[in-house]
């Protein structure tokens, strides 16, 4: 039996049925074949929630807000790549300060080439982004490992430091004890006294 086939997950925030066609059309022809459509900003960051989609689409505006707030909101809190789809005017107005964001944004009206191209850019940067998080987690993986491991040689080296230390402690003071002792305990040299000669005058 072969194992999971990783199907990429794609979701489309947009209120207009004929747009959601057209874009969930050419998300298929990119391998996206069955997009999650939602009609609201407040449905789709729900679905963010249990879904790691791997593009966000925004067709704004949105019933319950216009939608550049959500596609910041989509990239914080997810890796998936996001697009913002905005009239000309508009778009020109808040690429700007999207794109410092990461949020793709693409002006209406596009043709069907942008609009996959766009989706491919975006997805692009999801897979990237994943990559370098693995990345990231494998780079504290090994620097917790690494710790470990100096804290256990830390452990096993610790007595024996101490016991050199100790050895090398006693001696002296068991010479400075010693001389201590000798120092207390030694009296000046008596004066030799001879017994008297008889037979001197």
């Amino acid at each position: 039996m072969g194992g999971d086939v990783f199907v990429p997950s794609a979701l489309i925030a947009s209120a207009g049925n004929n747009a959601n066609e057209y874009l969930a059309k050419h998300v298929a022809e990119l391998g996206y074949l069955r997009p999650t459509i939602v009609a609201s900003g407040g449905e789709a960051r729900r679905r963010m929630g249990d879904i790691d989609f791997e593009v966000v689409i925004i067709n704004t505006p949105l019933p319950d807000e216009f939608g550049h707030e959500l596609s910041t909101y989509a990239v914080e809190k997810s890796n998936a790549g996001v697009i913002l789809l905005a009239k000309a005017g508009t778009a020109d107005q808040i690429a700007d300060k999207l794109q410092q964001h990461g949020v793709l944004v693409l002006a209406k009206p596009f043709t069907g080439v942008q609009f996959r191209q766009a989706v491919q850019m975006a997805a692009a940067c999801c897979r990237r982004l994943d990559y370098l998080r693995q990345e990231n987690d494998k780079l504290r993986d090994k620097i917790a490992q690494i710790r470990l491991v100096d804290r256990a040689k830390c452990y096993l080296t610790l007595p024996l430091m101490e016991s050199r230390v100790s050895s090398q402690k006693n001696p002296i003071r068991s010479l400075s004890t010693s001389r201590a002792r000798l120092s207390a305990g030694r009296a000046p040299p008596s004066k030799l006294v001879l017994p008297p000669c008889h037979g001197s005058p």
